[in-house]
């Protein structure tokens, strides 16, 4: 550990949600769930007020619609706008120090020492509250919990020990105290089966844990997982802030302003982005062993769907002949509205079929899949929206899907910068009615 609190881990407040309530002026004290709103959704983030009921992340969004009372939003998310918060954020922590890790869209740790700041524990608190404060004003009142410690642990432990919005510095040399009262699923890589088999020898708080010896905690978790965890109970953990990872997978994605169906429109995407993907491999002298289809369908459920080779490629043909394979496969029914192409299992060469016979062009190789593959029926005209999305009309104004169905959309005519504004129901099809962007958050004050 460090002499001085010095890494800071920054958690923005249940961020997806946040956004939808800052640019959605009548949904702000309201429950709000953003994820998946078809019957097989999954929650990605609840709002406080969605979390008091019981919704949490990772939940089924038909279990969440039955514990959250009638009124509650629940919304396809949004993720142009908030990679544009994130961006704004990330930023901010840039000017704190060089050494910015982010974790997640949401969640990043700062290496203050790279900094010239005053590490006191004075000092660091001050610091954070500027940071939230700047946040709060930069995102158009986004909020983030603050963390500072000794380490990436007691960071990331003390970000959550006063959500939403709290700050917490742990002291050098008060770590254990801080840490071994806690339930030990606070210490990352307890999941809950993990959690289970230590319940069944008696360790519920960190505390419990620290009492175990190593050559315990190495026979019921194994060598790796119970030396880890033989070291978080005691707060030894010296892992550094690492401002950049090294590629794990490289892919591209799009978004479409339409739900998109047409198997021979989405197969040309295919190709174009495994090009793309099949250039960058090729410019870093990679290869990857599996190449992953990601699908995002018009009710925003997301799905993927991969395969592995027996040997690396860095070939783009190969690649979009995969892709296109597991696009049929998986099928279009109502529509997509994301589809990205990636690779992953990367490794410094390639090594391909040396027999195997080339075609002339990806199109030419791929006919057969196009050919085979059913063509979806068109979508209804309702299926063109989802809830949650931004739209604009030609006489109304710019507002937001609050739901579909029947052959109609209801639209709230707001936006981050107005007070709530008024409902109004319109035929799905209306010439009027079109997809819009992210409403505009930001005025001169917000710049960071």
């Amino acid at each position: 550990m460090r002499r001085e609190a010095s890494v800071l881990h920054l958690d923005l407040d249940a961020f997806f949600a946040a956004v939808e309530q800052r640019d959605k002026p009548s949904l702000r004290g309201r429950p709000v769930v953003v994820g998946g709103t078809g019957g097989r959704g999954v929650v990605a983030t609840a709002s406080y007020e969605a979390r008091a009921y019981g919704a949490r992340s990772a939940m089924s969004t038909a279990e969440a619609r039955r514990r959250c009372p009638p009124g509650t939003a629940f919304l396809g998310g949004r993720f142009g706008a908030y990679r544009r918060t994130s961006d704004v954020v990330m930023a901010l922590l840039r000017e704190l120090s060089p050494l910015v890790e982010p974790v997640s869209i949401d969640e990043a740790y700062v290496d203050l020492a790279a900094g010239e700041h005053d590490l006191s524990v004075d000092g660091v608190t001050a610091l954070a509250r500027t940071l939230k404060e700047r946040i709060a004003g930069a995102t158009g009142g986004v909020t983030g919990s603050v963390g500072i410690g000794s380490s990436k642990l007691m960071a990331k432990i003390a970000s959550d020990l006063d959500k939403p919005d709290g700050l917490v510095v742990v002291p050098p040399g008060s770590e254990l105290d801080v840490l071994h009262p806690l339930p030990v699923t606070r210490l990352g890589g307890v999941g809950p089966a993990t959690a289970e088999r230590l319940r069944q020898v008696g360790v519920r708080t960190v505390a419990d844990l620290a009492a175990k010896t190593l050559p315990d905690l190495v026979t019921l978790a194994g060598r790796a997982h119970g030396t880890g965890l033989y070291q978080l109970a005691r707060a030894e953990d010296d892992r550094p802030v690492v401002a950049e990872r090294g590629a794990k997978s490289v892919s591209q994605e799009s978004t479409f302003e339409r739900d998109l169906t047409d198997l021979a429109e989405l197969g040309r995407l295919i190709d174009s982005m495994s090009a793309r993907v099949g250039d960058r491999l090729r410019g870093s002298a990679l290869s990857g062993r599996t190449v992953t289809l990601k699908l995002r369908r018009y009710d925003f459920t997301t799905m993927t769907r991969s395969q592995t080779l027996p040997q690396p490629t860095d070939d783009a043909r190969q690649v979009a002949s995969i892709a296109r394979r597991l696009l049929a496969e998986a099928g279009t029914g109502g529509g997509l509205r994301l589809i990205g192409v990636g690779v992953s299992g990367l490794s410094q060469y390639a090594q391909g079929d040396l027999f195997a016979e080339e075609p002339a062009t990806a199109e030419e190789a791929l006919d057969d899949d196009v050919v085979e593959a059913p063509e979806a029926p068109p979508p209804p005209a309702d299926r063109r929206w989802w809830p949650g999305q931004d739209v604009v009309h030609d006489e109304l104004g710019a507002g937001w899907v609050w739901g579909r169905g029947l052959g109609r959309v209801t639209v709230r005519f707001e936006g981050p910068r107005t007070p709530p504004g008024p409902v109004r129901t319109l035929a799905a099809d209306d010439p009027a009615l079109h997809p819009g962007d992210p409403p505009e958050w930001r005025t001169a004050t917000m710049e960071p």
